[in-house]
């Protein structure tokens, strides 16, 4: 009698800690494809390895409150995630008593703060889903919150994650001394020019080129941007965003000897198994300094066009957003 208690007991252990194993995930936000495509990788009946020990177990549907083509969204999503086992709650509050950790997907960076503040104050892990926010001091008071609350957060393009722009990054092909990077770069009248759809672009920029922009010249004509950043040790990188042709996202990156072209953007998954690894051990993959520089980077594009195409100094931009973003409550 006794062994079979002691084997019920320990089969009860090990489904314990097996159950355990499982981080519950949650979806703020069900106004974009993202949201959808996570939820396919995660909750697949047979899940790839690099997505493994991680599910999404329940959404809150609302992101952006007034952007018509995010707002439209939202019902057929919900009908999307349902067959996945995916509940769908009334509020962020009642979604954080069911989940470890969050995915803060809502197409519209405005609303990211005071959606991220509950997720801080609950001490659940957070991956916001880009643009970060709809404002340089809204992203510096998010990092600030982060650090306020001692809860690990990080955010980023999809476009970081591709094998070559990662090889290269991590010097396989040697020392880069500048990069050409383009993506769409489509407007939304509630958000910087360049943070809406731009983001994608900068961010493989920035991957590449690592920090370091002092400053920022902006040239624009009706269908395109140019952007053309000075890094402090004289390297040059642009950004090229294309409004109105179709040639999709890339760059190509300047070598020590020769270059390479970055052309393999396939989807969503290396970025999604990055948020895996991070939602297990807390470490985010991506630095605060270089998500703060990049917004800073399309800011100061911004403030250059205003002034007719001059250049404009980062620490310019940055010092000001500091200032603004030191009053904004995180209470």
């Amino acid at each position: 009698m006794i062994k079979h208690v002691l084997f019920f007991g320990a089969l009860i252990s090990a489904c314990t800690v097996s159950a355990a194993e499982v981080i519950k995930v949650g979806i703020i936000g069900l106004d974009t494809s993202h949201s959808v495509e996570f939820t396919k990788l995660l909750n697949a009946d047979t899940v790839e390895p690099q997505y493994a020990g991680c599910r999404i177990v329940a959404a809150y549907p609302q992101g952006s409150r007034d952007i018509a083509s995010s707002t439209n969204r939202v019902p057929g999503y919900i009908e999307k995630v349902k067959p996945f086992g995916v509940e769908i709650v009334d509020s962020i509050d009642t979604l954080l008593k069911k989940v470890d950790v969050v995915l803060l997907e809502s197409n519209d960076g405005r609303v990211h703060l005071e959606q991220a503040l509950p997720v801080f104050k609950a001490g659940k892990r957070v991956f916001i889903d880009k643009p970060i926010a709809g404002s340089l001091p809204h992203v510096l008071a998010l990092f600030e919150a982060s650090k306020r609350y001692n809860v690990p957060m990080f955010s980023c393009s999809s476009l970081r994650y591709t094998p070559k722009t990662q090889a290269l990054r991590n010097g396989q092909h040697g020392a880069i001394v500048g990069v050409d990077a383009y993506s769409p770069c489509a407007l939304e009248a509630t958000h910087p020019d360049l943070f809406w759809y731009g983001i994608h672009g900068v961010e493989t920029l920035f991957t590449l080129m690592g920090t370091g922009c002092e400053s920022v010249v902006r040239v624009s004509s009706p269908g395109t941007d140019l952007a053309i950043g000075t890094w402090r040790e004289g390297r040059i990188g642009t950004f090229r965003g294309n409004r109105e042709s179709r040639n999709g996202y890339g760059a190509t990156v300047f070598l020590a000897k020769g270059l390479q072209r970055v052309d393999d953007f396939k989807g969503y998954g290396p970025m999604l198994a990055e948020i895996v690894t991070f939602f297990k051990t807390g470490v985010a993959p991506v630095k605060p300094e270089e998500t703060i520089e990049l917004f800073t980077f399309m800011k100061a594009a911004d403030e250059s066009k205003r002034r007719g195409g001059v250049p404009v100094r980062l620490d310019e931009v940055l010092a000001k957003a500091k200032a603004e973003a030191a009053k904004i409550p995180l209470e």
